[in-house]
């Protein structure tokens, strides 16, 4: 108790600049309308929202997470994973055990970085608590971040599934979008370069882009190339010739550099669109996509 009032009250001291994000952010598609970040060794939450006039801080709440603490590594080791997550899908009191609230919003743990760096575990979700408490002590889950019932259910309503991003860092590091011109533009033209090359099916330059192990997990690792050929099929391969929009970018610069790129790819023969995710890793001074596939 002692604990939880300490994180409490120095949440009062510790907010956001004004007008800052967090450095994970690098662009946002404006078919997103909140930002989750998860401050795990403040236990803090903050709901941003994104408005005419940017980014803005609309909510912020306490949490509990892992009773190890942070920076997931295996299946059972009780702490909360660390890096940009996505929500999954939306499950009411009536799916969930007491143990979890009215409700729960489950993230794609592990993601792709995660199993290329082979991590394990599952079942890491945002969720409420039961229901003769009304929060938990800062280290009291087996992984997951609980939240306050009512809290929950604030974000059971407002946030949107498969498309909101949650931030999960141990320190969060807040930085104003200016800031950062410089790397979104670099990776704008690396995304453009991409894009063209596949568009005119360029292989020298595709597998200059990618990782030996691109796509491993599919159970391809050698087929680097043979869809720039390809139209759009049923199982949601991507049209070379397809528009890119909705792109959003997020980094990650624990351990290893990371990138993570939504996009929707739209074809016009046929008509059809696809929400589709990249993992780009930075390796030796330079950026190299490790994986392509649809969300």
């Amino acid at each position: 108790l002692r604990a939880e009032a300490h994180r409490r009250l120095n949440a009062l001291s510790e907010m956001p600049p004004p007008g800052t994000v967090p450095e994970q952010l690098l662009r946002l598609a404006p078919n997103v309308r909140h930002v989750v970040v998860v401050d795990a060794s403040h236990s803090r939450v903050y709901v941003f929202e994104q408005q005419a006039s940017g980014l803005q801080l609309i909510r912020s709440f306490y949490a509990s997470v892992g009773r190890a603490g942070f920076d997931k590594r295996v299946e059972g080791d009780l702490r909360t994973p660390l890096g940009v997550y996505f929500i999954t899908s939306r499950l009411d009191d009536q799916q969930v055990e007491e143990l979890y609230g009215i409700g729960a919003l489950p993230l794609n743990y592990p993601n792709e970085h995660d199993r290329r760096l082979g991590r394990t575990g599952s079942g890491i979700w945002l969720h409420g608590v039961p229901r003769v408490t009304y929060s938990r002590s800062p280290y009291a889950t087996e992984g997951c971040v609980a939240l306050a019932n009512d809290d929950m259910a604030y974000l059971m309503e407002v946030l949107q599934t498969r498309r909101t991003p949650v931030i999960i860092a141990d320190e969060v590091n807040w930085v104003r979008p200016a800031d950062q011109a410089a790397e979104r533009r670099s990776f704008d033209a690396l995304l453009t370069q991409w894009q063209e090359a596949r568009s005119r099916g360029d292989g020298r330059t595709l597998l200059a882009l990618q990782t030996a192990d691109f796509n491993a997990r599919a159970g391809n690792p050698l087929r680097k190339v043979s869809l720039a050929a390809e139209p759009l099929r049923a199982n949601g391969e991507p049209d070379p010739q397809a528009e890119w929009r909705q792109v959003s970018v997020f980094r990650w610069k624990r351990e290893a550099e990371v990138a993570i790129v939504n996009y929707t790819a739209v074809s016009t023969k046929p008509s059809r669109s696809t929400d589709r995710r990249q993992y780009w890793a930075r390796e030796q001074g330079r950026w190299r996509l490790f994986f392509d596939g649809a969300v």
